[in-house]
Parts: structure tokens; C-alpha cells; sequence
């Protein structure tokens, strides 16, 4: 099976009701669009929700990290990409940008995925097929640039007096 390099999802269009009193697209709808690409990602390697219930495993998000980098707003078109950036036996390294119908870059998600045994719970191995497809998948995505934005860290770059750590 060939994998498209990012994985594009469909196009989505901002909804009214994710618009937040400033006037932009509140911050929990950058991952909901993100989470949807994510979706995507996984029927196409086999996790469906008929998979979820015949064999009680499933994908489970265990960290990300989003940064914001432009306001989206009521009606914008925008597009998400999905870049396996690693995998292992049980876990999924995954890169992720929205992009505006403009062709700038409005945010960027950065996730680890672990395959989970509902009856556990606990993180398990991912079964074949799936463990093939994913693989492939992985192989695919490792001819892209590394992205630029992978394995950040939220810090701030200077010392102050603003924490008891900080205090001289």
C-alpha cells in the first residue's frame, strides 16, 4: 500500500460554534482538526471503529504539544497534514500542521500515540496487519524533512524573579 507523503486530510471549513470571544478560533477546535486528520491517518492502517470493538484495542493519545502560530477565523478553509515522524512496536511519533486555504501554516501538533489494550488498560503491541501498514507508512514519511518544530520544549529563555527556583 502506497502512503501519501504527508497524509492530507479532507479540507474542513471553521463552524460558528468554535469562533471564542476573541474573535478567532478557540484553541480546543485546533485539535479537534487535528484530531480528525489523525482519524483519517488510522483507517487508512486499519483502526476503525469496527476494530475498536471486534478486538478492544485502540490508539490513545499520550502527550501533545500544540503551538499556535496564526488566527483562524469563521469560515476559513483549512487542511491538515500527518507525518509519522517514528513508530515502534506499540507507540506512534506523529507531526501534524493546519493549514489555511491561503497556504500559510496556522498551527502545528506534535503527538505520541500508544496502541492500548482496552481490557487493561495497557499499551500493547500493535497487531498484524496493522504493525505492516504502519511500518510502511513510517517508511514512507522518513524521506520528508525532519520537521523543524519536532521535540520542542515550552521554556522561558531567560531567568527572572518570578519563582522561588529562579530566586538567588
Amino acid at each position: 500500500m502506497a502512503h501519501a507523503a504527508p497524509f492530507t486530510a479532507p479540507a474542513a471549513e471553521i463552524e460558528e460554534s468554535w469562533i471564542d470571544y476573541n474573535g478567532h478560533l478557540n484553541m480546543a477546535y485546533y485539535n479537534v482538526l487535528f484530531d480528525r486528520c489523525a482519524d483519517h491517518v488510522f483507517e487508512t492502517v486499519g483502526l476503525t471503529e469496527q476494530y475498536v470493538k471486534d478486538r478492544g484495542l485502540s490508539f490513545y493519545v499520550a502527550e501533545v504539544h500544540v503551538c499556535y502560530l496564526r488566527e483562524l477565523h469563521l469560515g476559513a478553509r483549512v487542511t491538515a497534514t500527518f507525518q509519522l515522524v517514528d513508530c515502534d512496536e506499540k507507540r506512534l511519533h506523529a507531526y501534524s500542521e493546519l493549514i489555511h486555504q491561503d497556504g500559510w501554516v496556522a498551527a502545528t501538533s506534535e503527538a505520541l500515540y500508544l496502541h492500548i489494550d482496552a481490557s487493561g488498560p495497557k499499551v500493547a503491541p500493535i497487531p498484524e496487519p496493522m504493525a505492516s501498514k504502519v511500518a510502511a507508512m513510517c517508511a514512507a514519511h522518513a524521506a520528508l524533512p525532519h520537521p523543524e518544530r519536532v521535540g520542542r520544549r515550552i521554556k522561558i529563555n531567560k531567568k527572572c524573579n518570578c519563582s522561588p527556583r529562579h530566586a538567588s
